[in-house]
């Protein structure tokens, strides 16, 4: 996979599927297809309702594309719910460059100056790939999903893919489908424009608020 670089990594992501590593110290990647694709509902998405006094709460300054790499690297870290994971150098090296071109963004929670969470993924069309988060305060990376969410919506996405499902995600209604439903509608997404923004990040009441008039 030495030629592999970001324009080929734009290009799996467009036909459906994505690189992984088997270890962080492993230096060689490979591409997945589930035979079934997780994906989170942009109409339908649900906050628990402790959730939602969280983010009410704004306990942490939300942030958009301002500190990309750190983001990929602390959810490269290996956390004591997650002993290994699947970033290595090589997927951190490719992301960096997506990030550049644009077609990459990070979503960040910081308290008093720390990045305390967060997550980072692939935009394609009006489709975002999300790749992984982290989180260094309760909620933190909770809290980043559902700003994700709200900004997605307001920028006019019709697909976010989680690739595979977790009890993390079923909170937020999030549902396992079949790779050629999956593949119908990242179609349907990749032919329509969307735009994450530059805007300023929305306030907790008024991201719940996007979210729940989309619903």
């Amino acid at each position: 996979m030495e030629t592999f670089g970001p324009l080929q990594l734009l290009a799996c992501y467009a036909r459906g599927v994505f690189p992984m590593a088997d270890a962080r110290d492993d230096d060689q990647i490979f591409l997945v297809d589930p035979e079934h694709r997780g994906v989170i509902p942009l109409v339908g998405f649900r906050v628990p309702r402790r959730l939602a006094r969280t983010v009410r709460a704004e306990p942490f300054e939300i942030r958009f594309d301002t500190a990309f790499n750190e983001v990929v690297s602390l959810c490269a870290q290996a956390a004591p719910d997650r002993p290994e994971t699947w970033i290595n150098p090589v997927i951190q090296d490719l992301y960096a460059q997506v990030f550049h071109m644009g077609c990459a963004h990070s979503v960040e929670c910081w308290r008093d100056g720390t990045l305390v969470g967060g997550l980072y993924g692939v935009s394609l069309g009006a489709a975002f790939f999300g790749e992984s988060m982290f989180s260094r305060a309760t909620d933190a990376s909770k809290v980043a999903l559902v700003h994700l969410v709200a900004r997605l919506i307001t920028g006019g996405y019709r697909l976010l893919d989680a690739q595979f499902i977790t009890e993390h995600l079923t909170q937020f209604n999030a549902e396992e489908i079949p790779r050629a439903a999956y593949h119908q509608r990242l179609t349907s997404a990749l032919a329509v424009k969307a735009e994450f923004g530059a805007q300023p990040p929305l306030a907790g009441a008024a991201a719940l608020q996007v979210i729940s008039q989309a619903s």
